[in-house]
């Protein structure tokens, strides 16, 4: 006889628009992604504003068993994206014709459930939607994202190297999504 869970475990993930009460979670979600993983590479001395920036769309939280689990961001091109600049000039468009994936990460507890997907498929449907075609920058040094990204049929465009301090060069990967 199977019994049946009362507290909502083994539900499957579920992605859902972000909102301010979320915020709080998002950032401890974050601590324990950049512990586990070193993303972001500079922990931002406000984690709730980085996840919050000005070129923000839309942002959506993935839950996981009535936990939230994973985070993604929706965001105009800004000064620092290479990937809307590398796509508008492959597809003829301007840069205002793309959309900024970005703040994506998946609790290391909450692995394996395909929320990255579910969390990426969110993020280019809403771009989508908006005329906009999805773009992502992501530190070279990140396998398992690009991963996800080449699995997810994403196209790379190039890998550029950023000037991110006077003491610090990191490579990015730009990605396109699929046409």
């Amino acid at each position: 006889m199977k019994s049946e869970s009362v507290s909502g475990a083994d539900l499957p993930p579920s992605v859902r628009q972000r909102t301010d009460r979320d915020l709080g979670d998002c950032v401890r979600v974050l601590a324990e992604v950049h512990e586990h993983d070193g993303y972001p590479v500079n922990w931002p001395d406000l984690p709730g504003a980085w996840l919050t920036p000005p070129s923000l769309i839309a942002s959506w939280v993935a839950e996981l068993d009535g936990r939230p689990a994973g985070h993604v961001g929706l965001s105009r091109s800004g000064a620092g994206d290479a990937a809307p600049g590398l796509w508008s000039a492959r597809a003829g468009v301007r840069i205002d014709a793309t959309a900024v994936v970005n703040r994506l990460f998946v609790a290391p507890w909450a692995r394996g459930h395909g929320i990255g997907g579910l969390l990426m498929a969110q993020a280019v449907a809403e771009a989508q939607e908006r005329g906009l075609h999805p773009v992502l920058d992501v530190v070279a040094s990140d396998t398992a994202a690009t991963g996800l990204y080449e699995r997810l049929g994403w196209q790379s465009l190039a890998t550029v190297e950023q000037q991110w301090s006077p003491e610090q060069k990191v490579a990015v990967r730009c990605y396109a999504a699929a046409t």
